[in-house]
């Protein structure tokens, strides 16, 4: 955060209907509670402004929350406001231990956050337009291919054990499935127009997508939750990020355990990147060789298949910042 000399914190806890929100001038801190609509977020704003506090002199904090907070981050990104938007683990595991939980509470907790952690807090960037669009066609197109494997578990595990059952579970659901594939096709298509149409969106699909093994829609998730590979410092931050990188679990001489990756992560881009790293080892002559050498040596497969699934990052992250396509070596 470059302006640190700010007069005024204030915390917002968001929930569906309403938000809290949490004052803090120097040691005295006022709480309110607004209707989470647009009359509550221009009640807020006003509330503000009657009380003197100038929006250039205000940090104000909120967790993420989703789309509940979409009205009040809009508003707020109108009015020019300085404000963050924190992962609400970050801040429960940097207040230390807490007793009780309220809305009003949580909403003082952000103001303690926001002032304890103002000099590394981030303010917040917005997705563009195009991005947003296109995260609501792939939550649908995973809607959609999620409901369609579920649709098709009893018929296949039917036929494994009584194929006659199994074609007659088969037909009932068969112009379902068909309807399904055409709706996933639509969306796709109309994912496609969106890059066409873009043409940083388009040049930054082609880069990633140059990785051998990295698909369209891998490298949509990339830049959605990247927002154009801005949200990290180095490709080992991002690589971490995408739950990929082990970490050494030792403590004296009692505590050896092997290093293994962490739970927090992003599961998402970890499936994904898993699917593309088999994909890469079959496809890409350097990983092959790199994946055939390590099991040879006896090691176990899916920790050769994490170290394929870092590479792709690191590879990503390399395309991206030279904005040159990935080139295949011959092995």
């Amino acid at each position: 955060m470059e302006k640190l000399d700010f007069l005024y914190f204030v915390g917002i806890d968001i929930s569906k209907k309403t938000f809290d929100v949490a004052i803090a001038n120097g040691e005295i801190t006022k709480s309110f509670l607004f209707d989470n609509t647009p009359k509550g977020v221009k009640a807020f704003l006003r509330l503000l402004k009657n009380q003197n506090i100038a929006l250039g002199d205000t940090l104000i904090c909120m967790e993420h929350t989703g789309i509940y907070g979409n009205l009040l981050i809009t508003k707020l990104l109108e009015t020019e406001a300085v404000f963050c938007v924190e992962m609400s683990l970050r801040i429960v595991r940097s207040l230390g231990i807490q007793r009780g939980k309220t809305d009003k509470l949580d909403a003082i907790r952000l103001t303690q956050y926001a002032i304890k952690h103002c000099k590394e807090m981030e303010p917040y960037r917005p997705l563009p337009e195009v991005l947003k669009k296109v995260k609501i066609l792939i939550k649908a197109r995973e809607q959609l291919v999620n409901f369609k494997a579920d649709l098709n578990k009893h018929p296949n595990e039917v036929k494994l054990f009584d194929p006659e059952l199994g074609k007659l579970a088969e037909k009932q659901v068969r112009k379902t499935n068909k309807c399904l594939d055409n709706e996933i096709k639509r969306i796709e298509l109309e994912l496609q127009a969106f890059i066409l149409s873009d043409e940083k969106l388009n040049t930054t699909v082609g880069l990633v997508t140059s990785v051998t093994g990295i698909g369209i829609m891998t490298a949509l998730y990339f830049i959605i939750f990247t927002n154009f590979f801005t949200r990290y410092i180095d490709a080992k931050q991002l690589a971490c990020y995408c739950g990929v990188v082990p970490f050494e679990h030792t403590s004296g001489s009692s505590v050896q355990k092997r290093s293994r990756v962490h739970h927090i992560a992003n599961k998402t881009m970890k499936k994904h990147l898993h699917m593309c790293a088999l994909a890469a080892v079959r496809h890409d002559p350097e990983l092959k060789i790199y994946y055939e050498r390590k099991a040879g040596e006896g090691k176990n497969k899916m920790l050769v298949l994490n170290n394929v699934r870092n590479k792709l990052v690191l590879r990503v992250c390399a395309v991206v910042k030279r904005q040159k396509p990935y080139q295949k070596r011959v092995a």
